[in-house]
């Protein structure tokens, strides 16, 4: 959390927080959503500001109950999730010998541990934080993904190689099942932050 933030909390510490007005959708886009979008159910308009996009993400964490929020500031803002709380990019860099590497939506890298696909073929993966960060993979890199996955026939097992190092199986997830597994909360403005 950035010292202006921490100062801010210090200084005024009874700031109501907001939902609603934040989303981070399942392609990893900040989007501000005004009252408008929330009352059409629409993502909202996607951040662009680098420096905006920087300090929510340095300002991004969870609390206690799962739900995900940006610390704008004294106040809380809560977050709507598109799908999971990270978003990761892959990558094969082809001047290392095809050698991956996953991104989240703030610019960390990140290192599988578990790899799940749900029924509508959105591939999942967690890391070995604990407790584990769960991230979607972006749509555009389920190509990069393919080439180094083999899938069973009912495109719901297989597994997946990680950087030729590590074989990791690929488990069945519904998606309706995935909040509840990982413990957050995908509509903070729904459960009454």
């Amino acid at each position: 959390m950035d010292d202006i933030v921490k100062q801010a909390l210090a200084k005024w510490p009874n700031v109501p927080s907001c939902t609603g007005w934040l989303m981070l959708d399942r392609r990893g886009n900040w989007r501000m959503r005004d009252e408008a979008a929330q009352a059409g159910g629409t993502p909202g308009t996607p951040i662009r500001h680098e420096a905006l996009l920087g300090f929510i993400n340095r300002n991004y964490d969870a609390d206690e109950r799962g739900q995900w929020y940006f610390q704008n500031g004294p106040q809380r803002v809560y977050v709507e999730l598109g799908y999971t709380p990270w978003v990761v990019r892959l990558s094969a860099n082809a001047d290392a010998g095809g050698t991956l590497a996953l991104q989240d939506q703030a610019g960390g890298a990140f290192e599988p541990a578990a790899v799940f696909v749900d029924e509508e073929g959105g591939i999942l993966l967690t890391d070995g934080s604990a407790p584990p960060r769960v991230a979607v993979l972006h749509d555009h890199d389920l190509e990069v993904f393919s080439d180094h996955a083999t899938l069973a026939e009912d495109s719901m097992s297989g597994e997946f190689r990680w950087n030729n190092q590590v074989v990791l199986p690929l488990q069945a997830i519904r998606r309706s099942d995935v909040a509840r597994r990982f413990g957050f909360v995908p509509s903070p403005a729904a459960a009454g932050a």
